[in-house]
């Protein structure tokens, strides 16, 4: 059964949404990836999706969405991106494990803002996500 992971940073728009593609892009088979924001931004940076184009990593159906908007009850683990507390967007009895996992946000940046976010949050999904899981 595919462990569902839920990555959360502040805007939904530039860390969650890439560690959401590109957890679905290397654990298509193992791993359900979502992602959501504290305060959405209502849309993806274009930034965010050409770092994950130019690496052939699919961007469809990526839409920033609010934390409020999922279903906890269904997902075995957050990781959260931001130098922000996420237990306040939690359920307050969230069974799931819960992850702190820092990543400069590069919203606002260059193109290379995004690639170096990019790159921090791919090592984190092909070396520190499978320790996560188990």
């Amino acid at each position: 059964m595919k462990k569902k992971v839920l990555f959360v940073c502040y805007g939904n728009s530039c860390r969650s949404i890439l560690a959401e593609a590109l957890a679905r892009h290397h654990w298509k088979d193992s791993v359900e990836a979502a992602s959501a924001g504290m305060d959405p931004l209502g849309y993806v940076t274009p930034y965010t999706l050409a770092v994950l184009r130019e690496i052939h990593v699919s961007t469809d159906g990526l839409e920033s969405k609010a934390a409020s908007a999922v279903d906890f009850s269904k997902i075995d683990l957050v990781v959260n991106l931001t130098n922000h507390p996420i237990r306040p967007y939690l359920p307050w009895k969230f069974p799931g494990k819960v992850i702190d996992w820092y990543v400069t946000d590069p919203f606002g940046g260059t193109l290379d803002t995004f690639r170096e976010a990019r790159d921090a949050i791919e090592w984190l999904i092909l070396k520190q996500l499978p320790r996560w899981l188990d």
